[in-house]
Formats: C-alpha cells, structure tokens, sequence
C-alpha cells in the first residue's frame, strides 16, 4: 500500500525593489533613470520610480485604475497624497506584494507609458 502526502500550496513569493527592477527590464524599451531622489523606470514617459531602501513604489494607472486597485488591494496600494495621486499615480508597497501582484501593476502602467497620447 502506497502512502499518499497532501501538497501543500506553493507561498507567493514576497516582491522586492530587485523584482521590480527585473520585471521593468522585462517589458519592452524601458530604461531606468535619475528622477530627483528616486529611479526612474520609463519608455516614451515614466510610468513608475521608486526610492532606493523606501520598500514601496509609485506607479501610474488612470484614476479609475487607481480606484479599483486601491478598493480591491488596500494592503498593497493607496493614491499619493498630493496632485499626483488626484492624476492617478499610487503607491504599491513591495513587502506584502507577491511577484505576481507587481507583474500585473507593472504591466498596467507600462501600457499607458508606450500608449500614444490622444491627439487634440
């Protein structure tokens, strides 16, 4: 008689300032530049930076973007306090994030970064 063990789920992995930058680097033409205090990741514009040792980053979604992820995930992300929370940038804190978590939300902005701005 063979004895059969249960599996146990694998853990998320937590997301680290190592994983963001590997996962930037994964999506096509973006660079990493100084942005005053902070990294900044960027194709056509910059869609995320993150301060070196702050153990969060900022990314730019739409508002309502924003809006779902900060109701969906409040642990992980909340609108900056500032005008630039109001145009949707967000903090994501990296610890309690999963690599998956960070993949998804690098991605989001990312699209709006190479995304053409609409003509007036």
């Amino acid at each position: 008689m063979r004895c059969l063990t249960a599996r146990r789920p694998k853990a998320p992995s937590l997301a680290s300032a190592e994983d963001l930058r590997r996962i930037a680097f994964g999506l096509p033409g973006t660079i990493e530049a100084p942005h005053i205090d902070r990294a900044a990741f960027k194709v056509k514009r910059i869609y995320a930076t993150m301060l070196p040792g702050a153990g969060s980053a900022n990314l730019k979604f739409t508002p309502d973007e924003q809006s779902f992820k900060v109701m969906l995930a409040p642990e992980l992300f909340r609108p900056l306090d500032n005008a630039w929370g109001k145009q949707g940038w967000t903090e994501l804190t990296l610890a309690p994030a999963s690599e998956d978590d960070l993949q998804a939300a690098l991605e989001m902005a990312w699209a709006h970064a190479v995304a053409k701005p609409p003509r007036r």
